[in-house]
């Protein structure tokens, strides 16, 4: 139970003393207080601590002077002011599935956390990510002993740091180069139409695609974008938690949206808050499965020579900078904040705009008639063809039929794509 007393200070103003008594069977579990300059603040601070340690297990890590690792990560997660984003709190949650996080405080030294990152690499992935889990554990160390007087000792962390880099545990990301070419492009394109036209609840991935590229927007900006935050005038819009080293949530970021992905948003149907009203699940598994059925992706084939979604945003981007924009400029749609960021978009492979006539552009942004959501419990199924091979390992080539018809004939748009039987088969 909170109270909250008024005091006189010298100086003639007044503060308050927030006070937060937690009874256990008529004793007093936990007693804590803090003083504001207003009412108000001593109120909400009350409200808040009172709902933080209702929470199960929460008293018990806030007696405990020396907790469990666990227990630690547990704590950063509830009381973390700022709103975490889902791979840091998803990544955090991960370690506690590991030995160390059985560990008190006090226990956990440099080799402990040499000894974690070893067996994360043995889980089968890569060094970088390694890496990501240590910068998500530091935080922790940084803040643990002036937050909450527990003993992680931030030293052990920084010396950990050396070893791992040292022994090659942990590794910087390699920055992709990999951009999707014109002849990728005009397959994914055209295997999407078909789509379209099969089923009127699809995800419009022609659109996105174009939409991605001119705009370099991000997959999960695209899908956050809300008509609310579109300013046709000024041919701009706002992205909301922009990715920022550091600092994501509350980054909202006004980005300059050039005629052809404008065209795109302005060719939606208004069928949710959102311009774009999907997942960026559904997205992601589109893409990937469609470069897997078409051929641009093997399972074989190395990581770096896949093409991902994110890809499109790289080289809209670089096109940018091929058709001679400065940096101010390119900035300003992209939301870079500095050339350092940009600087790994510059790896010119032409000069001029690789997309000049690109009749794709024109189609994408023809509105689709028909266009709508699934409702509720109507599920977005997939062909018999598409769900014989869910692990996109090995596309099978569907056989017409009642759940698989024949082709939808759709307009030749792109003179630079043969009109191939088998490959329009393959698309549908």
């Amino acid at each position: 139970m909170g109270t909250i007393t008024s005091r006189k200070l010298k100086s003639g103003a007044t503060s308050y003393l927030a006070q937060l008594v937690i009874k256990r069977d008529g004793a007093i579990a936990h007693r804590e207080n803090k003083v504001f300059e207003r009412r108000q603040a001593a109120a909400a601070w009350l409200e808040k601590r009172e709902k933080e340690l209702a929470k199960p297990g929460a008293l018990d890590r806030v007696k405990a002077g020396d907790p469990k690792l666990s227990m630690v990560i547990d704590r950063y997660i509830d009381e973390s002011e700022k709103e975490l984003g889902k791979t840091k709190t998803q990544v955090l949650r991960t370690i506690k599935d590991f030995p160390i996080a059985e560990k008190r405080c006090s226990q956990i030294g440099s080799r402990d956390i040499v000894e974690f990152a070893k067996q994360k690499l043995d889980t089968g992935v890569e060094p970088q990510t390694v890496g990501n889990y240590l910068s998500h554990l530091a935080a922790i160390f940084t803040i643990a002993r002036p937050a909450w007087d527990y003993p992680l000792d931030p030293q052990g962390m920084n010396d950990a740091w050396k070893v791992v880099k040292k022994l090659g545990i942990v590794q910087k990301f390699q920055e992709r180069t990999r951009r999707p070419t014109k002849d990728e492009l005009n397959k994914l394109m055209r295997h999407f139409a078909v789509r379209q036209q099969l089923r009127s609840t699809v995800v419009p991935m022609q659109k996105i695609i174009v939409f991605a590229l001119f705009s370099t927007r991000r997959q999960e900006e695209i899908v956050r974008i809300r008509w609310d935050d579109l300013d046709v005038e000024g041919k701009r819009v706002l992205v909301r938690d922009m990715k920022n080293p550091g600092e994501k949530i509350g980054n909202d970021v006004w980005c300059d949206l050039p005629d052809e992905a404008l065209n795109i948003i302005q060719s939606m149907p208004r069928l949710a808050d959102e311009i774009f009203p999907y997942t960026t699940d559904a997205v992601s598994a589109a893409f990937t499965r469609a470069c897997y059925v078409l051929g641009i992706n093997t399972k074989d084939m190395p990581d770096h020579d896949r093409l991902h979604f994110h890809d499109l945003r790289h080289d809209g981007v670089s096109r940018l900078f091929e058709m001679g924009w400065n940096i101010p400029h390119v900035a300003a749609v992209s939301g870079h904040r500095s050339w350092a960021s940009l600087k790994r978009y510059t790896h010119l492979r032409q000069i001029g705009d690789k997309y000049a006539g690109w009749k794709w552009v024109a189609e994408a942004a023809k509105p689709i008639p028909g266009l709508r959501l699934a409702k509720n419990g109507e599920l977005p199924r997939r062909l018999r063809s598409e769900r014989g091979s869910a692990s996109l390992n090995i596309p099978r080539k569907p056989r017409p039929g009642r759940h698989n018809p024949l082709p939808v004939p759709i307009p030749e748009v792109d003179d630079e794509v043969p009109d191939d039987p088998d490959v329009v088969a393959t698309l549908t």
